[in-house]
């Protein structure tokens, strides 16, 4: 939600919380009395005024959980809350129906939807599961004519889709697909054509296939109002002089971010036109189009410099890290940089990170190696945020970085805040390094990609690492365990881990007793994913005084029985228990064949005010 920018710089929100509460108080006290008309007046009058404090109040609630908090008080509150909420977020499109949404709040600007759970970015869902963006479109065509935002994650979208939301919404301005699929160039090229006051066009990890349309040249040709423009998830080629047409024609655009097909020499042309840019998806970063026709390359560099305000670097696919030195200029204004796709060296990444002062967010693959994550942590010290990926995702690899960088890290980065953190081999020593100099941490995401992996100094568990990081950082509220772990980790984190909200299990666990620690010890959880550990009916059963405050549970390759889960469906009519059958699992804890008719490859349970879905393949069974 946005904030209002009116807002007194001295307001007591919580004063006019109090005066509103005041004037309810004073409604019901006037409601009771016998009075004549001047009575009934005066509680009109009174219902005004509350009417009126509760609007002017609650405008400025910009948290979620706030106002939805604020919407329990009393009907009152319910009915002004959803009168002043512009924006929407629906954190499970089968929570609750379009239906039902639009008839509650009918003054939305802004809507949220998600979709698929994580697990479906690996490949673990059926491709045909659902999360369809139509019948949302269609409702909010008829019921929000004023709509001017929608952010959609790992939803199903159609051409037809985006079709239909270019013809309704005649003020629209910002798209955002992250992880969707379903849609095509034809598809974007029918929003860019038609919401001319478009402001935002993001596609991020998206599934765009390619329908051999020019969509690039169907935006305006005149000035238009683009501020982000990204695409690099998109495969197919591009009409690079129509991009650069738009990108002069977009004074602005501060956001861009191309795909591969784009070359630095490209690049250049269009940094060029936008200096102003304050995000940059570079593309390829490799051969130059000059080069490769034996021309004189232009100076780089020098368009580099003249970003005076870029501060955040991404892109660098298919890089040749000859042509790294041209981003030094910028280098020292940077607060992010993403070189996820860029198969560097400690050497080649060093001159660069020496630069990157101000850094707060940095993600890299793992060939950085331990060195690399050396000098991030001897030069980012405002580092906040580091993700760190395989850039060989086998489990039986030899990978280049290990508790060595995950040390130095923690010794260097101490405002750390978010860390996912890919590797082959951890030690307890060094995680409890980490709880102890990066207090801050709210999110935690080891994946210790060998399965069942002890530490490797020590052979023993890692329960004392994690115990550590939930004993020592108590603002955590994500968490993502691996490696060898017994029970005993699970009751570090079902007795101090107060706060988690995302709970993500991979190959861990030793018995049902440590699910239970989990489900009956951290009341904030909300999201709870486990694959391949030993956690069966027993274990599930041991939730069911929690899973109607969670927003889902997703249990793959457990030891989970058809009877177990069909005691849950039955406990609990109001969550959705959906099992998902493989015809090929494989699992470490596949029962006896006689037993593989029981057996249960993929739960996945939520709660919804609607029941069941009426869209489930074939391959879904409902309980």
């Amino acid at each position: 939600m946005s904030q209002d920018n009116d807002r007194p710089p001295t307001l007591d929100l919580g004063s006019a919380a109090a005066a509103a509460a005041a004037a309810a108080n004073k409604t019901r006290n006037c409601s009771g009395g016998g009075g004549g008309s001047d009575d009934v007046g005066g509680c009109g009058t009174a219902e005004n005024v509350l009417h009126n404090v509760l609007e002017n109040v609650l405008h400025f609630l910009t948290s979620r959980q706030d106002r939805n908090a604020a919407s329990l008080v009393c009907k009152s509150w319910y009915r002004v809350e959803a009168l002043t909420r512009s924006d929407l977020f629906i954190g499970n499109c089968y929570a609750v129906s379009p239906r039902r949404v639009m008839s509650r709040f009918n003054r939305v600007r802004s809507v949220t939807i998600k979709g698929k759970p994580r697990f479906a970015d690996f490949n673990m869902m059926p491709p045909d599961w659902g999360a369809h963006f139509s019948p949302w479109v269609a409702s909010m065509a008829k019921s929000y004519p004023w709509l001017e935002k929608i952010y959609l994650k790992r939803m199903s979208v159609t051409d037809d889709d985006l079709a239909l939301l270019a013809e309704s919404f005649p003020a629209f301005k910002e798209l955002v697909l992250f992880c969707c699929e379903g849609f095509g160039t034809s598809g974007v090229a029918v929003v860019a054509s038609r919401c001319r006051q478009l402001r935002v066009l993001d596609l991020i990890e998206s599934d765009v296939t390619d329908d051999e349309v020019d969509w690039i040249s169907c935006f305006p040709e005149k000035e238009t109002c683009l501020e982000s423009l990204i695409f690099d998830c998109v495969e197919c080629l591009i009409n690079f002089e129509a991009l650069e047409m738009l990108v002069s024609r977009s004074p602005s655009l501060k956001k861009l971010g191309v795909n591969r097909h784009v070359s630095i020499a490209q690049l250049y042309r269009l940094m060029i036109q936008a200096p102003h840019l304050t995000h940059l998806g570079t593309g390829s970063f490799s051969n130059s189009e000059a080069m490769v026709n034996g021309e004189s390359e232009p100076d780089y560099g020098s368009a580099f410099a003249a970003c005076k305000s870029l501060l955040c670097l991404s892109g660098f696919k298919d890089i040749l890290p000859d042509y790294l030195p041209c981003i030094y200029p910028v280098c020292a204004n940077l607060t992010t940089l993403n070189l996820s796709y860029a198969n560097i060296t400690a050497e080649q990444l060093k001159p660069v990170i020496s630069h990157c002062h101000k850094l707060q967010t940095f993600w890299a693959l793992d060939s950085i190696s331990d060195e690399g994550l050396q000098a991030v942590a001897s030069s980012c010290k405002e580092l906040r945020e580091l993700r760190v990926f395989p850039a060989d995702a086998r489990e039986d690899g030899e990978g280049p970085i290990s508790e060595v960088g995950f040390q130095a890290i923690s010794e260097g980065c101490r405002r750390l805040q978010y860390i996912l953190y890919f590797c082959q081999r951890m030690t307890n020593a060094a995680v409890v390094a980490m709880s102890q100099n990066c207090q801050d941490l709210v999110v935690f995401r080891l994946c210790i990609m060998g399965r069942h992996q002890p530490d490797h100094k020590t052979g023993e568990p890692m329960d004392e690492g994690f115990g550590a990081i939930v004993i020592n950082c108590k603002k955590l509220t994500r968490l993502a365990i691996s490696g060898l772990l017994t029970d005993r980790a699970f009751s570090y984190i079902g007795k101090y881990g107060k706060l988690v909200r995302t709970l993500s299990v991979a190959f861990a666990g030793n018995s049902d007793l440590g699910l239970k620690y989990v489900l009956e010890g951290c009341h904030r959880l909300q999201k709870l994913e486990i694959r391949d550990s030993p956690f069966g009916d027993a274990a599930l059963r041991s939730g069911l005084h929690h899973y109607y405050n969670m927003r889902f549970l997703w249990m793959s390759d457990c030891k989970l029985s058809r009877y177990g889960c069909q005691e849950v469906a039955r406990a609990l009519p109001h969550l959705v228990v959906e099992v998902m059958r493989n015809d090929n699992p494989e699992s470490d804890y596949l029962p006896q064949m006689g037993d593989l008719e029981n057996y249960v490859p993929v739960l996945y349970m939520y709660r919804s005010l609607e029941g069941p879905r009426d869209d489930a393949p074939a391959c879904v069974d409902i309980l």
